[in-house]
């Protein structure tokens, strides 16, 4: 029991006040998700997402996005710009009002955005309150206006800086985050150049140009197909079944706006968007969707006679789909100021009954397709029945197995899964090492023989019937699919441990496929590691460890050539304690954590990697063969 002197402390002086833009600060993950990379990237989606919003009014036909050498980032638009006139309660500025309060700006206003996706009014005051230095110009009536701020405080009051044309209107901010505040202050090309890909895909007409002054990259996203063509690029390392699905329709004011298209494969790949904010955990407009789907599809089969064994489930219908939905609303209920997932109770129902009727009235009017995509679903309903007898084989050998755990485990002694580690390493010469050199406690190690099966080509009663695979899934311990189940997972970190060659890179692949598709959750959660293996060891006086060749010159270049190098072939020529120190030990090892930063991607990287597409494969290797890694 606490004792009574700390609560005569906890005093009314002790409640403090945070004034202003303070507590954006002091809890910036509460604003903008985390103060990692994921966000300080969200500092530019609040910007753009203003510029976006004068775009879905019709104002706005480009956005020029720039990343400055000197660390900041530019976002200009010839939307109309921010008012400039005295705010009548605040007798300030108008645009000072919204970069200095929170909870400022013309989303509230519902004759300003018919919708909207920057809805909480806090976009530019927290873009400002996190940046050390953030720099406003605005072009209307007729005049240039400018103002500076530091930590969400203006330097100077807003002042005319210059004349522009009377029809020439528009706003460019720049910004430079606050170093003190986040982990990384850089910011990434490809992380931007996908969401700005999006945004020009779900408002056609709408130009968006990327530039990286340090680099020269420059890129520009327009697509006047609209979804159409979004639906195709996700599908373009694919093999299509049929054109692409498209309907759009204004009920009451929401606008619902979709397109399909299914592939040969055995993934699906389902987007959802609300007022082009990419909502990745879904909402109340995929179920609605998903749900109309699963009817139609049904209504179609069993009107036509073609469903033999009962309706098809939701998983069936959606093996090989590719969706776009699409929705604007005035006032969408997001959850949380990120806006990952819509919770608007009344979508689900408005985007049932649209998708439901053009769906039907697409089936019926083109029934080759329709026929297609049913006989797909169905294909994908006998095979879920024929994987559904795979794991029950998985769970019954299991039983009979020792501790229900395959053999060529060598496991750990702690049952505490937040401290154990899985190794999973590539056959019994890398195991043998790599089980001396383990920490017996919390590290277990399994060996799997040479490259798995190609999960990408192959359907689910493959998958499951592969004795390798089949052992992973039993040494993890969660299941897979719909018997995925978090809670029984056996290790918190399941590190692939593969040599520093070219096989060792394609099984890292194969493994990274095969959990992105089968165990998708371990990736979301942070459990998937890859261990880094050094390429050389370069002794002179002491032993240095080289992990790229590139390192090694720099090294040469630093110790003098004369010193003895050895190229590592492989684990398996390692002693333990040279794996010990380079791979295992928590103290000296790197371990590289698995994350999807961006579904659509990371599934075109993998349909490219591991797909049928030759040509698709081989230019991608060539665009990123200068990349040391490729984050997934």
């Amino acid at each position: 029991m606490a004792d009574k002197q700390s609560s005569k402390e906890y005093s009314s002086d002790k409640i403090k006040v945070l004034e202003g833009l303070e507590g954006v600060r002091h809890r910036p993950a509460m604003y903008i998700g985390s103060t990692s990379k994921n966000g300080l990237h969200h500092l530019v989606w609040e910007v753009v997402d203003n510029a976006v919003d004068e775009a879905m009014g019709g104002y706005c036909s480009v956005i020029d996005v720039t990343l400055n050498k000197d660390g900041s980032v530019s976002v200009k638009d010839d939307g109309r710009g921010i008012p400039t006139e005295p705010h009548p309660v605040y007798k300030r500025p108008a645009v000072e009002i919204a970069i200095t309060k929170l909870h400022a700006g013309g989303k509230f206003d519902k004759g300003s955005y018919a919708v909207s996706g920057g809805l909480h009014g806090v976009g530019l005051s927290v873009v400002s309150a996190l940046s050390k230095h953030f720099k406003v110009k605005i072009k209307r009536n007729g005049k240039v206006h400018e103002q500076e701020y530091s930590i969400g405080k203006p330097i100077y009051d807003l002042r005319v800086a210059g004349k522009a044309d009377e029809n020439e209107t528009g706003t460019e901010i720049t910004f430079t985050p606050d170093d003190t505040i986040f982990s990384t202050a850089k910011f990434e090309f490809s992380i931007l150049a996908t969401r700005f890909r999006e945004i020009a895909f779900l408002n056609k007409g709408l130009k968006i140009n990327l530039a990286e002054e340090e680099t020269g990259k420059k890129e520009s996203f327009h697509y006047e197909g609209g979804l159409t063509e979004f639906v195709k690029w996700i599908n373009k390392s694919k093999e299509a079944l049929h054109k692409p699905i498209y309907f759009a329709k204004k009920e009451g004011g929401t606008i619902v706006e979709v397109s399909v298209q299914y592939n040969s494969g055995y993934q699906e790949n389902v987007l959802g968007f609300v007022n082009t904010i990419n909502t990745v955990e879904g909402g109340t407009h995929v179920i609605g969707f998903k749900t109309a789907l699963t009817r139609a599809i049904n209504d179609y089969a069993n009107k036509n006679k073609m469903s033999k064994n009962g309706n098809l489930t939701g998983d069936d219908v959606r093996e090989g789909l590719a969706a776009i939905i699409s929705i604007k609303i005035s006032e969408p209920q997001f959850e949380g100021q990120t806006k990952t997932k819509l919770g608007n109770s009344e979508i689900k129902g408005i985007v049932d009954s649209v998708s439901m009727n053009a769906l039907t009235e697409f089936f019926e009017e083109n029934p080759a397709i329709a026929r297609k995509i049913v006989n797909k679903s169905l294909e994908a309903q006998q095979a879920r029945s024929a994987a559904k007898k795979a794991k029950e084989l998985i769970r019954r050998k299991n039983a009979f197995s020792v501790g229900g755990l395959p053999g060529k485990l060598t496991d750990c002694s702690s049952k505490k899964s937040e401290s154990t580690e899985l190794f999973i390493v590539e056959g019994d010469s890398a195991a043998g090492p790599a089980k001396s050199a383990r920490n017996r406690e919390y590290q277990a190690v399994m060996p799997i023989r040479g490259k798995i099966l190609n999960v990408e080509k192959a359907n689910a009663i493959k998958v499951l019937g592969s004795e390798e695979i089949a052992n992973i899934i039993t040494a993890i311990g969660t299941g897979v699919d719909e018997d995925f189940k978090l809670e029984k997972l056996r290790y918190s970190k399941n590190v692939i441990m593969t040599d520093a060659d070219v096989d060792g890179a394609h099984i890292k692949t194969l493994l990274l496929t095969f959990f992105f598709r089968f165990m998708p959750e371990l990736i979301k959660n942070g459990n998937i590691y890859i261990a880094v293996s050094p390429l050389y060891r370069v002794r002179k006086n002491k032993n240095y460890y080289v992990y790229s060749d590139g390192e090694l010159k720099s090294l040469l270049a630093k110790i003098g050539e004369k010193a003895e190098v050895m190229r590592f072939k492989g684990l398996g020529e390692m002693d333990p304690e040279q794996l010990w120190e380079t791979a295992m030990n928590p103290k000296t090892r790197t371990l590289k954590r698995v994350t999807i930063e961006d579904a659509a991607i990371a599934d075109e990287v993998f349909s490219k990697l591991m797909g049928d597409d030759v040509e698709a494969r081989k230019q991608f290797i060539l665009e990123n063969a200068g990349e040391a890694v490729i984050d997934i």
